[in-house]
């Protein structure tokens, strides 16, 4: 496991004051900021802490569990703000009840506020409306499975899946921009009337996808890194709306 933390642009908020950090749990071992955090946030500081995850799988995500609160730890020891999880799979797979547990064990263990990316997926749509969702996944069956119980206890409607079937964590990596956003297409053309889509997994890269697919279908598009950073800047006490980025940027992390 490592840690890295990476200043986004300087460590000045748009204010000129000096930013707390905000704190990431992802699950790769190298523990390296997410790339679309120096773009999107460039005001902003991250620090991030790898957990180690090699496989997408239920016995995988079981494997790296206790390595989320001792990296909870850690990062509040480095003095971050909140401490995200940015694993949506690793957090949905034991279902809704599970992942408020896991919010809780991160809080406990740093003492900070927590969140994880599947807490975001569900916020983000909501914020911008969406029930009837066309999802795109990296994941294989089993894990896709467990997403779709998921939305549907947060009471989303799922019209269409499309999947990449990768398991493991470097695989997912490599996936081209043009194959994610060909992923997304083929949700959307699967489903009837969705009123977003969405692309769940937080290692794949996806901004090039929601620019691209929100100009083809004028809908939302919804993606697991995205709204993970999206939530954690706001549970930081920041505004998270960027008027360069995508449908979502565009609104506050709804109030529940």
């Amino acid at each position: 496991m490592s840690m890295i933390e990476e200043p986004v642009s300087g460590r000045e908020g748009v204010s000129g004051a000096v930013t707390t950090p905000i704190g990431l749990l992802v699950p790769p071992a190298d523990g390296a900021v997410p790339a679309d955090a120096a773009v999107v946030y460039p005001g902003l500081s991250f620090r991030a802490h790898g957990l180690g995850l090699r496989e997408m799988t239920p016995e995988g995500y079981d494997s790296v569990l206790e390595e989320v609160g001792h990296g909870a730890r850690l990062l509040a020891g480095q003095g971050v703000s909140v401490v995200a999880l940015m694993g949506t799979s690793l957090s949905f797979y034991r279902g809704l009840s599970f992942n408020s547990e896991l919010e809780r064990e991160i809080e406990r263990r740093s003492g900070l506020p927590g969140l994880t990316m599947s807490t975001a997926i569900i916020a983000a749509c909501r914020a911008v409306g969406a029930r009837r969702l066309a999802v795109a996944t990296a994941y294989q069956g089993v894990v896709n499975e467990r997403l779709l119980a998921f939305l549907a206890q947060n009471g989303m409607e799922v019209v269409s899946l499309a999947a990449l079937d990768i398991l493991s964590i470097e695989a997912v990596h490599k996936v081209p921009d043009d194959e994610v956003t060909g992923l997304g297409r083929e949700a959307f053309a699967r489903a009837e009337r969705p009123d977003a889509i969405l692309i769940s997994c937080g290692g794949l890269s996806t901004r090039p996808a929601v620019r691209a697919l929100e100009e083809e279908t004028g809908v939302p598009v919804i993606t697991s890194p995205l709204a993970g950073l999206w939530a954690a800047v706001a549970r930081a006490g920041h505004d998270p709306r960027v008027a360069s980025e995508g449908k979502l940027f565009q609104q506050h992390f709804p109030v529940t």
